[in-house]
């Protein structure tokens, strides 16, 4: 199982402006911006206050967007599905949207598909 990016502060910090090319054979999470950055960030505290969290989870948003593996990070999250923390840039709680969106989606794509195969086996 993939070790999350935030769980490691191991990495020594990369320049902005010199980010060396991205090894396609190597885990995507070896390139996350976050394993630079304080792991505190992506994750809530217990009891965390709502304008704490909110301003939190900005900041950390502001560190995905920058991040060159956003988009992998993203679908990893989205595929466990991670039910904690800021992952390529959403919410846990924009995560659960994102899915509901999904499953809707590929429900109305079942359906038109029956509904075509349906048409095609009458005609």
């Amino acid at each position: 199982m993939l070790q999350p990016p935030h769980s490691s502060l191991q990495v020594a910090a990369v320049p902005a402006q010199r980010v060396p090319a991205r090894d396609q054979d190597a885990p995507w999470h070896t390139e996350a911006v976050c394993r630079r950055d304080e792991a505190g960030l992506f994750f809530a505290p217990s009891k965390e206050p709502t304008a704490a969290r909110l301003s939190r989870e900005e900041a950390a948003k502001r560190v995905c967007a920058r991040c060159p593996v956003m988009v992998e990070c993203r679908e990893h999250a989205l595929l466990q599905p991670e039910p904690y923390g800021v992952w390529g840039g959403l919410t846990a709680a924009e995560r659960r949207v994102v899915l509901a969106r999904r499953r809707r989606r590929d429900m109305e794509l079942k359906k038109a598909a029956r509904t075509a195969d349906r048409i095609a086996q009458a005609g």
